[in-house]
């Protein structure tokens, strides 16, 4: 079997569905476990700091794990870096066969920090029959000096392995999401999958194959696939008032203004359109319960002005904006669940005739189109609230980085073309 300690939402697990193979997955999120059986992944429900590791002892061939982030991502308090002393003296005594973990955790400053020692207690215990045959790990940037004390280990022990930093849009994600990554295996040389995309696109040559641009936002999520897909605002005012579709102080989001019928896919783009028509419109049109998504968008009589569409990660005055032509920053919610929107401003060009035009408000991006970004299907079955599946999301392993990661181990070639994004 393959085992995937702290399973998430089934980021790898969707990966190895892709390539034909299956895992079990420990993971102890309620949401997350609902999330993994509705997507039909095998999973146990537990801590997987306190699970025995002996139901897997010769029956394992691959061991991923990717332990929670929150104690040292950059969206929390990153006390993990505080406790990193103690997790690396977890790690080296689990190498050992010695169980202190009860005596470090009560030192540390965040609980969390120690479960990156527990892959560790699970190799050990595999390590004494000679398994499993490769490993894959994942983490924040700042957990690589503890992937490097794992990669020690286990060339100890025969492995041959690989530990650095890869940016996910580098293989296609649309997402600029910087991770820790170890890979180690006892049959062949561990190293890094080729990138096969770029910042800016290569030609072919005689060394081989190009890259090919990275993805950006709008291509993902199917908004205009073209060289340049500029999505728009379009804005008007008539004589006769009236409400906007997105008042200030509104969340709506785009998949509101689709069932709407102020949001319309067009082949140069998505345009979202709003207008003052008098009071009737409201009632005609603003229910969004008696409109269908799939009724056509309402006639726009009003001179236009075109807005450009950027990401805007969360709230705080350093947060990354991004146009919808880039891959997306890193994404993470959490608390700011809420806070990841959709933010528009006039071209450089219009900026004076857009001046007297009304803004769009901020439209808060969806579970579908963040699980998108991480290149979830569109129809990932996503469970819980709004706020449990952004939570997932944020902390989930992108299947296609997962898929170029796994697929050497399991001599399968991968297919980027099996990911498909928008649907």
């Amino acid at each position: 079997m393959i085992v995937d300690l702290f399973a998430g939402p089934g980021g790898w697990s969707r990966a190895l569905g892709v390539l034909g193979v299956r895992d079990v997955g420990l993971e102890w999120d309620e949401w997350a476990c609902k999330t993994r059986v509705a997507a039909s992944q095998l999973t146990v429900r537990t801590d997987v700091a306190m699970y025995p590791t002996w139901p897997f002892i010769g029956r394992t061939r691959g061991l991923i794990a990717s332990p929670p982030c929150q104690a040292w991502s950059m969206a929390g308090k990153r006390l993990g870096l505080v406790d990193q002393p103690l997790v690396h003296e977890a790690v080296e005594n689990l190498a050992a066969g010695r169980d202190i973990r009860e005596r470090l955790l009560a030192a540390c400053r965040d609980e969390r920090s120690l479960l990156a020692a527990e892959p560790m207690r699970y190799l050990h215990a595999l390590n004494a029959v000679g398994e499993p045959e490769w490993v894959a790990m994942e983490e924040v940037p700042d957990v690589l000096p503890l992937w490097k004390q794992y990669a020690a280990v286990l060339r100890s022990w025969g492995f041959s392995t690989w530990c650095g930093i890869l940016n996910a849009a580098d293989y296609g994600v649309p997402q600029t999401r910087r991770r820790a990554i170890l890979l180690a295996s006892r049959v062949r040389t561990a190293q890094p999958p080729t990138p096969t995309h770029a910042q800016v696109g290569e030609p072919d040559s005689l060394f081989g194959p190009g890259r090919t641009r990275w993805v950006s936002m709008a291509e993902a999520l199917g908004w205009g696939a073209t060289d340049r897909p500029v999505p728009t605002v379009c804005a008007g005012g008539g004589p006769g008032g009236g409400p906007e579709p997105f008042p200030s102080g509104s969340r709506k989001t785009l998949s509101d203004a689709r069932e709407r019928g102020t949001w319309t896919p067009r082949p140069d783009g998505i345009v979202l359109q709003s207008r003052r028509e008098g009071a009737g419109w409201a009632a005609r049109h603003g229910a969004r319960e008696n409109r269908a998504a799939s009724a056509p968008a309402p006639t726009f009589t009003a001179e236009a002005h075109r807005w450009s569409w950027s990401l805007r990660s969360n709230n705080q005055a350093n947060a990354t904006i991004r146009s919808i032509e880039e891959p997306a920053g890193t994404l993470f919610f959490g608390h700011r669940a809420n806070e990841c929107t959709w933010i528009a401003e006039p071209p450089a060009a219009q900026q004076e005739d857009a001046a007297s035009a009304p803004v769009p408000e901020p439209i808060r991006i969806t579970a579908r189109e963040a699980g998108t970004l991480q290149t979830f299907p569109a129809n990932y079955p996503w469970a819980g609230n709004k706020g449990q599946q952004f939570s997932q999301i944020g902390n989930a392993v992108p299947p296609l980085l997962a898929a170029h990661l796994l697929a050497p181990h399991l001599n399968i070639a991968l297919n980027p073309d099996d990911f498909t994004l928008a649907a």
